[in-house]
This record gives structure tokens, sequence and C-alpha cells, in this order.
């Protein structure tokens, strides 16, 4: 995920997405992008993690895991910020 993120996050078009996109490749170990299809408009990005596999279907449920536990992860550290810093009296 790291490898991926620091060599492909800065070639997405979006300073937002492409962090995100780019370790979610790494760490599913699949490759994201090329050409795609959004809203009935074609678009040419960049691959992310171009060593990985094509996505399969069962990289959905994969995907869906990680995210959950990505999510989990970031609220434990935002409660753990929040009471170390209201111990402090902040």
């Amino acid at each position: 995920a790291v490898r991926a993120w620091r060599a492909d996050a800065r070639r997405h078009p979006s300073p937002n997405a492409g962090p995100v996109e780019a370790s979610f490749a790494g760490a599913l170990g699949v490759r994201l992008g090329g050409t795609l299809a959004y809203g009935g408009r074609v678009e040419h990005r960049p691959v992310l993690n171009g060593t990985g596999r094509p996505v399969q279907v069962a990289d959905i449920g994969r995907a869906v895991r990680l995210s959950r536990r990505v999510g989990m992860l970031a609220l434990g550290v935002t409660v753990a910020g929040r009471l170390i810093t209201r111990g402090r009296g902040r």
C-alpha cells in the first residue's frame, strides 16, 4: 500500500482521491485506472499499482472490508486524540 501510494498517488487527477485509490490498489494487490467509462463518457486515467493483477468480483468484498477497517482505525485515532487533549485540559 505504501509503495503504491508513494509511486502513484500524484498521478491521479484528483488530489483527494489519488492517495486513497493508490493505497487501496496496493493493499489489495490490484491494478486500478486505465480506460474507464463514467456517466456515458470515456476517460483515460493513469494506471495505479501497475504491477497488480486485474480486479475480480471477489475484490469488491475485500475492498469493503478494508474500507471498514480504515474507517474504524480513523475513528479510534480520533477518539484517542480527543481523550488525550481533554485530559490535558484543552
